[in-house]
């Protein structure tokens, strides 16, 4: 199969957006790996948008049907590939990669119906992909919440700050539940050393995925 994908998930600041970087220079420096690369950063995927300005929630409907669009993307991709016949992954492999994608919306529709996401799971592991759930050691939370934007964090009150890092560990909580529920296979890493070069060789020479 000359299709492989990564779903990176976590809670905000547990490094997605630092590990996509380091994945796609990983990529582009291996002389084997595809020259065919989609990467769809959060703002195609997720739930929550800012869009002219308000923050904007998508439905439950509209979310699953924003996933469905992705997938059938890559998997038009990828029918195309199979059509021209077998290749070598150099010239007609494909690797996609979307950051936040099904344990975000089953973290934020945890009772409905799950039919529909197990769909879109299974389509992706047809697809090669396995999910990265990225989490920080509840001891280092407050820090890692500091540490980005640090300056809007100086006259937060002492409750604003336990407030947010109750709901960050709340939601790695549920999203280890949730990671227990897709068919797609995932690897929980921990951020904390945040050696972002050393995950993405991690993720990139497994060899269930190389």
């Amino acid at each position: 199969m000359n299709i492989r994908g990564i779903i990176l998930e976590g809670y905000s600041n547990a490094g997605k957006t630092s590990l996509l970087r380091a994945l796609k220079q990983y990529q582009a420096t291996d002389d084997a790996s595809e020259l065919s690369v989609v990467i769809l950063g959060e703002h195609y995927t997720q739930i929550l948008n800012n869009v002219h300005g308000e923050l904007t929630r998508l439905s439950r409907d509209q979310h699953i049907e924003l996933l469905k669009n992705k997938v059938d993307m890559i998997k038009e991709l990828n029918d195309w590939a199979n059509f021209l016949g077998p290749w070598k992954r150099k010239s007609r492999g494909l690797l996609f990669i979307f950051e936040r994608f099904h344990l975000n919306h089953r973290v934020a529709f945890p009772n409905s119906d799950d039919n529909e996401i197990t769909a879109v799971e299974k389509q992706l592991l047809e697809l090669g992909a396995k999910c990265i759930l990225l989490t920080i050691s509840n001891d280092r939370v407050e820090e890692r919440i500091k540490s980005r934007n640090p300056d809007d964090w100086v006259h937060k009150s002492k409750d604003d700050i336990e407030q947010a890092c109750k709901e960050l560990i709340g939601t790695q909580n549920n999203l280890r539940i949730q990671a227990t529920k897709t068919v797609i296979p995932t690897i929980e890493i921990n951020t904390d050393n945040k050696d972002w070069n050393a995950y993405a060789r991690l993720i990139m020479e497994d060899n269930d995925f190389a």
